[in-house]
């Protein structure tokens, strides 16, 4: 069996509320496989986002161990987090986050940049953004698309740079179902046929549905697998 492209060992978290201890993550464990797609559920206030923000390099753990494609997270400089981020991580969040004075193909193309991509787009990155049903889009602004389409722009943002993994925090937490259905496909279908590895947040049990295993947390702990 490959090594894990992410591995993560008794990992713990705790924020302080003054002199007030609040712990997040209490000793979480965790490996994915290159290739997986695995959601993780739980309930408001039982760790999860804390975990994606972990893994994404957005914020340090108090203790354990993270490893990001063979890169000891705690063993990097923050210029190096900054890279890993640009090149190794893609993000997928609620709210979209697309920048509403830039067209969809100007939100996409400043992720190139800062990943330091400023050739012509590949064919495989067109026939991507074909795959996600808004090719005929790219010229409008977030305003003038629906919310699975902006959803769908995230995504390609998230991809443009060919991150080794995909983290996508409730990213059909604002949609409806049709919507939801859409942009889960998308997901599926990205896993399915390029070997997308991709660690999915979700209260939703049927969104959990779509990967090959899901991960149960509650109270800052793996409480079981499925």
């Amino acid at each position: 069996m490959a090594d894990p492209i992410i591995r993560v060992k008794d990992l713990k978290k705790i924020y302080r509320v003054g002199e007030i201890e609040v712990p997040a993550l209490r000793g979480v464990s965790l490996d994915i496989q290159p290739g997986e797609f695995v959601s993780v559920v739980g309930p408001s206030g039982s760790g999860k986002s804390t975990l994606f923000h972990i893994l994404g390099g957005l914020a340090s753990p108090t203790s354990g161990l993270v490893k990001i494609d063979g890169e000891d997270l705690s063993a990097i400089t923050d210029r190096e987090r900054t890279r890993l981020r640009r090149t190794k991580v893609g993000f997928v969040f609620q709210r979209y986050n697309l920048l509403p004075t830039l067209t969809a193909m100007g939100n996409i193309e400043m992720a190139r940049y800062f990943g330091g991509n400023t050739g012509p787009l590949e064919q495989s990155f067109i026939d991507l953004l074909k795959t996600l049903g808004i090719h005929s889009r790219l010229h409008h602004k977030p305003r003038a698309l629906s919310g699975g389409e902006q959803q769908r722009v995230a995504i390609a943002r998230a991809l443009v740079n060919h991150p080794t993994i995909l983290l996508a925090d409730e990213p059909t937490g604002n949609l409806d179902t049709e919507n939801s259905v859409k942009v889960l496909d998308v997901l599926r279908d990205l896993n399915s046929r390029l070997g997308q590895t991709i660690l999915m947040i979700t209260h939703n049990p049927e969104a959990a549905a779509y990967g090959h295993r899901t991960v149960l947390m509650r109270d800052g702990r793996i409480v079981g697998e499925n």
